[in-house]
């Protein structure tokens, strides 16, 4: 059986079901209360120019626009879902500079040549969604890259030590991986590949607060705030139908 890998994750992100699924939440959900506040703290200047990595149907993307945020490029690497995300901002009149790129890649997307952000988010969890831990601090290094300094990152992950009920569940899964029987297509401890047929196949990393940390200082970033998204806001249920409970992390460019 093939591990998880990039190019099953951009599959399984271009299926319809996602297209569908992530399509619907940009239309009907925009940005989600937690979202508008920690963005409206972390990101006050709205002429800032802005890199969204990982914009999938364009949902933030678009509702940073018309909450007056003008100068936002945003990409992805799933064919379909920026397909989408770009009829969404025709459909808006928002002018936000979409183009495919790939995360742990950015060095070869000639759009960035020269570039420079003042801010940069990836949301709902997209850095989660790339395999190995290597591939994640690439992302991060690149994003780095392209920032100024002093430059905010948004980003969110889930927290396997949140709950007593994941708590147990990682350590059954410990002692799945310590004798060899974890699944065979994962690649890294921490990692998740389910399939809901409403949705399709989702792979996700699920880390440790500690594996954030590290990975934000091993790439050039220092700590600035994190929290769980209950502790920003009350969700309505619609955005709690969407999204499970999730990690906000802000960090700035050293």
């Amino acid at each position: 059986m093939s591990k998880v890998s990039k190019k099953i994750v951009r599959g399984d992100f271009n299926d319809l079901r996602a297209v569908v699924h992530y399509t619907k939440a940009a239309h009907r959900i925009g940005l989600w209360e937690s979202e508008r506040i920690l963005i409206e703290r972390f990101f006050p200047n709205k002429s800032a120019q802005l890199l969204e990595a990982g914009c999938g149907a364009g949902r933030v993307a678009v509702a940073l626009w018309e909450a007056g945020y003008h100068d936002i490029h945003a990409f992805d690497f799933a064919e379909e879902l920026l397909a989408q995300a770009q009829s969404l901002a025709m459909e808006k009149e928002a002018d936000v500079g979409f183009f495919h790129a790939d995360a742990t890649q950015l060095e070869k997307c000639k759009i960035l040549e020269d570039a420079h952000f003042d801010g940069v988010l990836f949301m709902f969890n997209g850095l989660m969604q790339i395999p190995l831990r290597r591939n994640r601090r690439r992302a991060l290094r690149a994003l780095h890259h392209f920032c100024r300094l002093g430059a905010p990152l948004m980003f969110t992950t889930h927290d396997r030590e949140d709950s007593k009920e994941e708590q147990v569940i990682w350590r059954l899964e410990a002692m799945r991986w310590a004798k060899g029987k974890e699944d065979p297509i994962l690649r890294e401890f921490g990692d998740r590949y389910y399939e809901d047929k409403e949705i399709g196949r989702t792979f996700m990393h699920l880390p440790e607060r500690g594996e954030i940390l590290e990975d934000l200082k091993a790439t050039g970033w220092n700590h600035t705030f994190d929290t769980m998204r209950r502790n920003v806001a009350r969700e309505p249920r619609k955005v709690r139908d969407f999204s499970d409970e999730c990690r906000f992390w802000v960090a700035t460019k050293a």
